[in-house]
């Protein structure tokens, strides 16, 4: 019989994966369980040191892994992108898609530039990632392959959150696109999924500068045990370890404290 460490090392023989927003916290955290149950990773994300530091982690392990420059609120970037995937791997038939802003703020506050950020990396980059990924993942089940699309929503598209409305309104988006793309996809052998995190400690959480929302974040902080990107990585782990008929479409991950 395999050992624990032999099943978890092959579960993902033979798979590609591409990860957004790979450079910290979820995406990078995932990329490195991937990788190190045997798939091909390609790391995604602006910041090239970072991937480049997780590239030589992972290969450093004895796993294999590209880094790919990508701005995902550029089409033209995430074309480029697609095409250095399929250069080096033929094609994908794992995509993590998971790149994202938080940018909380009083709406009266009015900051139209944090509300278009926000947008467009949440919403209009989530459909950038999927135009130029899903030829792969289509040629790639009729292959015969196991495929996955999933997305990163947050439980803040179910609830409401003072100073959220424009964060929580785009991973609304990201929660009922998936559920319609499994419409589409799924009659195809594509399996579509989303993971609704809770509060996650990640960079994210450092790019607020509402004072509003920094006192939130800080008083939940002593109230419950975030969870770790490694945790979430876990759940990642488990949706495209199922057996192919087996689409697990929405998994919410919270910490055990926080209620809502």
């Amino acid at each position: 019989m395999a050992t624990s460490s032999n099943f978890f090392a092959s579960q993902l023989a033979g798979r590609v994966a591409v990860i957004t927003g790979a450079s910290s916290g979820i995406g990078r955290a995932s990329a490195l369980l991937l990788a190190a149950r045997g798939a091909k990773v390609a790391v995604l994300a602006r910041r090239k040191d970072a991937l480049d530091t997780l590239v030589a982690e992972i290969t450093g392990a004895g796993g294999e892994a590209i880094a790919v420059v990508v701005d995902v609120t550029d089409q033209a970037s995430v074309a480029a992108a697609a095409a250095q995937v399929a250069a080096a791997y033929g094609r994908a038939d794992l995509v993590f898609n998971n790149a994202g802003v938080m940018l909380p703020g009083a709406i009266e506050e009015a900051k139209l530039a944090e509300w278009e950020q926000q947008i467009d990396l949440n919403v209009t980059g989530v459909m950038r990632v999927i135009h130029a990924f899903v030829p792969q993942l289509v040629q790639a089940a009729a292959e015969g392959a196991t495929v996955d699309l999933v997305n990163t929503s947050s439980i803040a598209g179910q609830y409401l959150y003072p100073y959220f409305a424009v964060y929580t309104a785009t991973k609304a988006y990201v929660s009922h696109l998936t559920r319609h793309l499994r419409i589409e996809l799924g009659p195809k052998n594509i399996r579509v999924s989303m993971i609704e995190p809770g509060i996650v400690a990640t960079e994210l959480q450092g790019h607020v500068t509402f004072q509003g929302a920094k006192d939130w974040l800080a008083g939940a902080e002593k109230t419950m045990e975030f969870l770790q990107p490694e945790n979430v990585a876990e759940s990642v782990g488990f949706i495209v370890a199922q057996p192919k008929h087996v689409n697990l479409q929405q998994v919410v991950i919270m910490p055990t404290k926080q209620g809502i």
